[in-house]
């Protein structure tokens, strides 16, 4: 057969007008299975927030499970025993709190599978966390800046607040979803220039972290802050604690250089205080019961 220079031309737009309609129903497809996503997605205790849980939890506790043995294996225990008590004995109050709280609202479903374990590791860091499964670390180098058990509560409330949360997973459905979308993306944009295509995933990475990512993030953090407050203040702890002990924070990390708000992980200063003073009424309610429950402040008349 001779070659047909039309011809030619008419398969390849047909080919194109077929790229192009696979690519509308696949990334259609996502946007639906996105959609079903988001109408099943689960709440966060006391916020309410709506949030996106794909990740099955048996997976996220093995991960978890599996990330802590190996931090351990490369990080030196402390062995002072007044320290270790310490973080041992406020981490023991602040989940039975956890527990209490949970099984109070009918959310135990939430810690199914986890096992605490609280470790004090040799480190200058100023830091500590907890990974889903209840498993609780602290750098050595974060007790002076806690000072007691009260601030140290401030920490441990804050980190397994996290947990309860189920941020990890949150983060980790995000990125998968994201994902998605940048292979639809991809798949729409195929017939462009290569130039074209850089750009817009440019973009569009751009968009997810500065507009879905980080967003996220920083409301993550006052939601752990606002978790901490309550299990704190339910363990017996003073929640006002947490002003003193953040500006502390604060002033150790003061000549560190921080980004902007908005492309950060975690609020500014001051907004992450002016969250907690709000935060504060409802904390110490639950401040006044542990009191009244054990004997240390006088029953109010109902």
């Amino acid at each position: 057969m001779p070659f047909n220079p039309l011809m030619f031309s008419e398969n390849s737009l047909a080919r194109r007008l077929f790229e192009r309609q696979a690519a509308i129903f696949f990334l259609f497809l996502c946007l639906s299975v996105a959609t079903f996503i988001f109408g099943g997605c689960t709440e966060v205790p006391v916020t309410g927030r709506s949030q996106i849980d794909i990740v099955p939890d048996y997976q996220l506790l093995a991960m978890s499970e599996q990330e802590y043995r190996q931090f351990l294996r490369k990080h030196r225990l402390c062995k002072d025993p007044a320290k270790v008590a310490m973080v041992k004995r406020v981490g023991r109050r602040i989940s039975q709190a956890v527990e209490r709280f949970l099984y109070e609202t009918g959310q135990s479903q939430r810690i199914r599978g986890y096992r605490w374990e609280f470790n004090l590791v040799c480190g200058k860091e100023i830091n500590a966390f907890c990974m889903p499964g209840g498993k609780v670390v602290v750098y050595s180098g974060l007790l002076p800046i806690a000072k007691n058990d009260n601030g140290l509560a401030v920490v441990l409330g804050h980190e397994i607040g996290h947990a309860v949360a189920n941020h990890a997973a949150e983060r980790m459905s995000q990125a998968l979803l994201l994902q998605l979308g940048g292979d639809a993306l991809s798949m729409l944009t195929g017939s462009y220039s290569p130039a074209t295509r850089r750009l817009l995933m440019q973009l569009y990475g751009l968009g997810a972290n500065v507009g879905v990512l980080l967003p996220y993030s920083r409301t993550q953090e006052y939601e752990a802050d606002h978790l901490g407050l309550i299990f704190m203040a339910m363990a017996g702890y003073d929640p006002r604690g947490a002003l003193a002990f953040w500006k502390r924070m604060m002033a150790a990390a003061r000549n560190r250089p921080r980004p902007p708000e908005f492309l950060s992980t975690h609020p500014s200063d001051r907004a992450r205080l002016e969250k907690i003073v709000e935060y504060l009424p409802e904390a110490l309610s639950y401040y006044r019961r542990y009191l009244e429950e054990h004997g240390m402040l006088k029953r109010r008349k109902r």
